[in-house]
């Protein structure tokens, strides 16, 4: 596996792909795994090479960023596997010639996305939620789309007001800090959103997303009662000691579709092509409350229950200009 540059310990989803590369060997002893850390841009293209050199049988590349190293590799050595996390052609993070032997490991995160800005806009007292990104990929911003498109679905049917910051999905402006490493940059942001009202946050910044908690933490002991949603994997497992300031996670499933390619890639029956995770197959979706458990209403949760149904069926059809397929 080659990281992206937030690295192995993002609490993200270098770390979630990762764990699945973990797993799959746990699963099969007979896979051996390793990784190299992409600590620049530059680095992708000699750390894939080198495990060009050392003929693995699977070369997982992680984020929207190495799309083209990994396009150019796979086009190169066409009877190489290849996976890839969060790209894909149909997103445009892959550009060119569809090679067979990239597995595209996507997320329709505009899903449960859709699901945490309903949730934060039932859960605020104040009236504003808000979000930030961290760098413009359609892999962000389709989480971005589905929390402000969740927040006026909230609207439409309690006949509430309550504002986005950070984002519009319509115009598709909005805030980013410009990488998914800097947590002072998150932090910063965050404490910007809550000096404006917002006192439910939710950062689609990987280890930024940490400074963005650091704010939430110092807000919420000031007495602001600020909350906030992680983003990728549930935050109470991968960033503890914030816990109690996370009302849920919007999550996707990077840890059994990368345990899936790889094992695929062992047992000889490697596809190329696109794997999607949605509510159906149970691939992405709100981690639980855990500590907010009492604090969000018996009606709310209800009512998202509801409307994961209507998602999952289609009565409701989630708005996104970043598509996965």
């Amino acid at each position: 596996m080659v990281t992206d540059t937030g690295g192995i310990n993002d609490k993200s989803f270098n770390g979630s792909a990762w764990q699945g590369m973990q797993q799959a060997s746990a699963a099969q002893p007979s896979v051996q795994v390793k990784y190299l850390q992409s600590t620049s841009q530059s680095d992708y293209v000699p750390n894939i090479n080198t495990f060009l050199g050392e003929k693995c049988k699977i070369i997982v590349t992680v984020g929207f960023l190495m799309g083209p190293a990994t396009e150019s590799a796979a086009g190169a050595h066409p009877t190489q596997n290849f996976a890839i996390v969060d790209c894909s052609y149909a997103s445009g993070c892959l550009t060119g010639k569809k090679h067979s032997n990239i597995n595209q490991l996507v997320f329709n995160t505009v899903q449960d996305a859709f699901l945490g800005g309903y949730l934060a806009a039932g859960m605020t007292k104040t009236g504003k939620v808000a979000t930030f990104g961290g760098q413009e990929f359609g892999t962000v911003t389709i989480y971005m789309d589905g929390y402000w498109d969740g927040v006026q679905y909230y609207n439409k049917q309690h006949h509430t007001n309550v504002q986005v910051l950070g984002w519009n999905e319509q115009s598709q402006n909005g805030s980013f800090t410009g990488d998914f490493i800097n947590q002072t940059k998150g932090q910063t942001t965050t404490q910007t959103f809550i000096s404006e009202g917002a006192d439910v946050i939710f950062p689609v910044a990987g280890n930024v997303g940490l400074g963005a908690a650091k704010a939430v933490q110092t807000a919420d002991s000031s007495g602001g009662h600020v909350g906030m949603l992680w983003v990728d994997v549930d935050g109470c497992i991968s960033a503890a000691q914030y816990c109690k300031y996370f009302v849920s996670s919007v999550t996707k499933g990077i840890v059994p579709a990368v345990k899936t390619a790889v094992l695929s890639a062992a047992s000889g029956s490697f596809k190329g092509g696109n794997f999607i995770g949605t509510l159906s197959n149970g691939s992405v979706g709100l981690s639980p409350f855990h500590d907010y458990a009492s604090k969000v209403p018996a009606s709310l949760q209800a009512e998202l229950k509801t409307i994961q149904t209507d998602i999952e069926n289609g009565t409701i059809k989630v708005a996104t200009k970043s598509p996965v397929s």
